[in-house]
């Protein structure tokens, strides 16, 4: 993914930007912005994705992101429904690389801090006991003003800047912003695969979205997001299945047609190149755990 809607969210007269979300679904829109960011997933399930990387998210997830990478935090269609009782609920911290000033960071004491931000160009999602101990001061910082609140954010840093627990999220790093044009293609792309996705989709289907032909589509979805549509798509699908997998007792079989698939021994195929492993040792493992 190379432009997207570009979002700015701190102004001049702050240090960083705090929000309790709480809304029915998650932001729908795909973008990026020039700020770090620091997103607690407090309540809600969906789809995250992060640079070239698609991945179910849920309650308790810890992501921090540098400049440019562009994402999205897709609540799931339930969410999105008129009548629907689910909810979000998530923290968001966004700050700017010379939030201490424009120097600060090039002393020797904030060496760490730096390496941190360097990191996260490419996304990190962390877990472990630190992670528990950073969403806990997230918490107490929404409440917080002035200087204590300036001192609780250091203090967040300095613990994930020194934690080993945590992975990287995307193989590629972005250095410029999203462009309107794009993300309005993009997004137009994952809303109808999203309502779709379960029953056919055709190359032809989505280039008219775009009015371009099949062939200008193909080409196009994969120099934007570094792979082709047809593996987009089976990945949205088996994150589909993983869900169904753990959540019902529904037949493999079933869990195969529901997400989208025409045969059985292809569902099978492809989810053990996604997941490394079949839909009975998936759910099997999750079970264990």
């Amino acid at each position: 993914m190379k432009h997207a809607l570009h979002k700015s969210y701190v102004p001049e007269s702050k240090i960083f930007v705090i929000r309790d979300l709480r809304e029915k679904h998650f932001d729908p829109t795909w973008h990026s912005h020039s700020e770090y960011q620091l997103f607690l997933v407090d309540e809600g399930r969906g789809t995250r994705f992060i640079g070239d990387s698609i991945k179910a998210f849920g309650p308790g997830e810890l992501v921090f992101t540098g400049p440019h990478l562009p994402h999205l935090w897709r609540s799931e269609e339930s969410y999105f429904e008129r009548n629907s009782p689910l909810q979000t609920r998530g923290i968001v911290i966004y700050l700017n690389e010379q939030f201490l000033g424009e120097t600060v960071l090039d002393k020797d004491e904030f060496l760490q801090l730096r390496k941190f931000f360097t990191k996260s160009m490419r996304g990190l999602e962390f877990y472990g006991s630190k992670k528990d101990r950073v969403i806990q001061l997230m918490k107490e910082l929404i409440q917080m003003q002035g200087m204590e609140s300036v001192i609780q954010l250091l203090q967040i840093l300095t613990i994930l800047g020194a934690s080993k627990d945590y992975n990287y999220i995307s193989p590629l790093t972005y250095e410029s912003p999203l462009k309107e044009l794009e993300k309005d293609r993009m997004n137009t792309v994952y809303e109808y695969v999203f309502k779709n996705y379960r029953s056919k989709v055709t190359l032809d289907d989505l280039a008219s979205l775009l009015f371009i032909t099949p062939t200008s589509f193909s080409r196009y979805f994969s120099l934007m997001n570094n792979k082709s549509f047809s593996r987009f798509l089976v990945e949205i699908r088996i994150k589909h299945a993983c869900k169904m997998l753990v959540e019902t007792e529904d037949s493999v079989s079933n869990i195969c047609y529901d997400s989208g698939f025409n045969t059985l021994s292809h569902f099978n195929t492809q989810f053990k190149a996604v997941m490394s492993k079949t839909p009975l040792e998936y759910k099997k493992e999750f079970q264990n755990l």
